[in-house]
């Protein structure tokens, strides 16, 4: 007898025609950019993923992502290549080239993840292990941020 049961999928819809509701940078930056520190920001301004679509949260992703550190790294990206709408998601946390690692990285207005890569023997890795939320400092001020789910100010 065949399963019907399937793995959820890594990412989810989220409403984008609710009044005030915002995506990518443009809310932070519409708040801060005739304050003085917000001048001060608007050269480091940038958008980690300049083709993201609109509507849904890859949320699910990153943290399955994260969950699979010291895995092999062929079979993480074929079972979240399979649950996805797209794989390019997956590259926005994890570097395949020693020059792509960063640190961590920015989802959205106020959510970071830790940076992944792959290292030599093909394991998932955390580019900087040691990194926690109490050494994370927030993009702007006013708002709740989290590094890796977990709330920082």
């Amino acid at each position: 007898m065949k399963s019907t049961h399937q793995k959820p999928l890594l990412y989810r819809s989220v409403n984008t025609r609710t009044h005030g509701v915002c995506h990518g940078s443009y809310c932070a930056y519409r708040y801060e950019r005739h304050t003085k520190s917000g001048k001060d920001k608007l050269s480091k301004r940038g958008s980690m993923h300049s083709h993201q679509r609109h509507g849904l949260d890859y949320t699910p992703l990153f943290r399955f992502l994260l969950s699979k550190v010291g895995q092999p790294w062929d079979q993480i990206f074929s079972e979240a290549k399979a649950r996805l709408d797209r794989p390019e998601p997956i590259f926005w946390m994890v570097a395949l080239h020693e020059s792509d690692k960063q640190d961590y990285v920015r989802t959205d207005e106020n959510s970071y993840y830790s940076g992944l890569w792959v290292d030599e023997a093909g394991l998932l890795q955390k580019v900087n292990p040691q990194l926690t939320p109490e050494q994370m400092e927030p993009f702007y001020d006013g708002c709740t941020h989290t590094f890796n789910g977990v709330v920082f100010t």
